[in-house]
């Protein structure tokens, strides 16, 4: 996708630092079971030695931002001539790539064309 399409956001609050075993192991705990939800066989962090996963929380900082302002920006081809809009649309429509097919429905096109999705 060319450079000029994006889209940010940003997250800002105070960040708080932490490294207690309990509290990393709960959250790595957490995040592994989100990640491994899906799959046909799902690791679980109880999976692993005792003394292996506190060897792992010892390389872990754990970071927690509570979140006090979103700020966002997208910038899809708003710039660029109709013809140019046009043309990336449909070809990132045309992707086997779920994601850049999703990126082509974030382009404004002009009134009256039909997007092939």
């Amino acid at each position: 996708m060319p450079t000029w399409n994006y889209v940010a956001v940003h997250a800002y609050g105070p960040v708080e630092f932490f490294q207690e075993s309990e509290r990393l192991l709960d959250v790595v705990t957490r995040l592994t079971s989100k990640n491994e939800a899906s799959r046909s066989k799902p690791w679980a962090v109880a999976d692993a030695p005792t003394d292996f996963i506190a060897a792992q929380l010892r390389g872990i900082v754990g970071v927690r931002i509570p979140v006090t302002r979103f700020e966002g920006k997208r910038k899809m081809s708003q710039n660029r001539p109709e013809a140019d809009r046009v043309g990336v649309a449909a070809g990132l429509a045309a992707s086997e790539s779920p994601g850049d097919r999703e990126v082509a429905l974030l382009i404004p096109l002009p009134k009256g064309s039909e997007r092939s999705d």
